[in-house]
């Protein structure tokens, strides 16, 4: 057994604690992202666990170990969103008060969930490590019982249960690829994996705009970063743990970082191709391998999908753009004389050539517009290029003028 042996004992025991509390979620193979990549490709689907998310697993046998004295002065926790449906749900279960402190800007989605679990929600500050420093205060002057996200040897343990079933549903896996952000989730992983198959690779991925723990490996200490800028609010942490940053040093191969755009083309080819809803924060182990980040070519690999707890207006946003990057959605303007039946002309013309029509504006009132004339915009659902430039001639051998506008 390695030094960590006396965590690994506490996963043993925590995988049989949340036999009846969490599912074991299943290891889903990808065709797509194999072809991609060159590998093997399976998802771990922890976005399809109870509360959306892994975090139950550490939240529940965090709580499972408390004493009485503890449970009765009610647990009080700092989360982003996910470690506080984790920390509601199952102390609801526990019949355990709870507190979560929010960041001010966290999904709204996420924190409707949490008060739907059954927690009191606080928000304060504009970023998680503020909410964590308020949890921390008022568990001193309440005598609540306060539950680290990430630097806590249980909650590690219960988040590392999710190594043992990827072993047990993949025992050839050479590569897993995990999200970070405080690193509970990658030191039970990397624990569980590496006590029994060591030769295993294992990723820990950041965002660009928030890799605190990439810094601090490179440094060779925990340090801070500042000025997170990322839609992967999950893993937006200023400052890994000590513990968690002493463990993934030692057992990581390394840790990479993704763009934004990067991540959210990885969410939108999962939800298209493999109809599975994935958080920012957990695709973006699944886009390093997307975007050769880690080299899978003739490996088999596991990308843990740690939350699907996504804001739904961010996730059409992520669709839109999308959409129009891939050329399946055109914007496209053009001048029309200012008169009964011009418009009615061009819809003709666009519904003839088989073009769906998303959104139609037109302007009369921009003083460099002529006074007998109007500018038409309209968003346009293509096939395909060519119906584009099929519909453009037929317009044009209308007499109007239209064309793709990309800025």
């Amino acid at each position: 057994m390695t030094k960590y042996s006396s965590i690994y004992s506490k996963m043993l025991d925590a995988r049989e604690v949340l036999r009846d509390i969490k599912h074991v979620t299943r290891l889903d193979h990808s065709s797509t992202f194999s072809r991609i990549t060159e590998g093997d490709v399976y998802l771990k689907l922890e976005n399809l666990q109870k509360t959306g998310s892994f975090k139950v697993r550490g939240a529940a046998y965090a709580m499972s170990q408390l004493t009485d004295k503890e449970k009765k002065a009610g647990v009080i926790a700092a989360s982003a969103g996910n470690h506080a449906q984790g920390v509601a749900y199952a102390a609801t279960r526990l019949g355990i008060m709870s507190t979560i402190v929010m960041p001010v800007f966290s999904p709204v989605a996420k924190i409707q969930a949490t008060q739907g679990y059954g927690a009191n929600v606080v928000l304060h500050g504009s970023a998680f490590d503020d909410a964590l420093t308020h949890a921390r205060e008022t568990a001193e002057k309440t005598g609540a019982t306060f539950l680290h996200p990430f630097n806590d040897e249980n909650i590690i343990a219960g988040q590392g249960t999710i190594g043992f079933e990827i072993l047990d549903e993949c025992p050839n896996v050479d590569v897993i690829s995990i999200p970070v952000g405080g690193g509970g989730l990658a030191s039970g992983i990397s624990i569980a994996v590496k006590e029994q198959c060591p030769e295993v690779e294992v990723y820990g991925v950041e965002a660009a705009s928030a890799a605190s723990m990439q810094a601090s490996i490179e440094t060779g200490k925990v340090v801070n970063v500042e000025n997170l800028d990322t839609v992967c609010d999950g893993i937006a942490v200023k400052r890994p743990g000590k513990l968690t940053f002493s463990i993934l040093k030692d057992l990581l191969s390394g840790v990479v970082t993704v763009e934004e755009l990067e991540v959210t083309r990885t969410l939108f080819m999962l939800l298209e191709r493999a109809k599975i809803v994935v958080e920012p924060a957990g695709c973006v182990g699944l886009a390093a391998y997307q975007h050769g980040k880690i080299d899978i070519k003739g490996k088999t690999a596991v990308a843990v999908l740690s939350g699907g707890n996504i804001d739904m207006s961010f996730l059409s946003r992520v669709v839109e753009k999308e959409l129009f990057r891939l050329g399946r959605s055109v914007r496209v303007r053009g001048s029309i004389l200012d008169r009964v039946g011009s418009m009615n002309k061009v819809l003709g013309v666009v519904a003839e050539s088989g073009v769906s029509v998303i959104e139609i504006n037109q302007d009369r009132f921009d003083p460099d517009i002529p006074p007998n004339r109007a500018e038409l915009e309209m968003i346009l659902e293509v096939p395909d290029d060519k119906a584009v430039k099929c519909m453009l001639k037929m317009l044009s051998e209308k007499g109007l003028d239209f064309r793709v506008f990309e800025d």
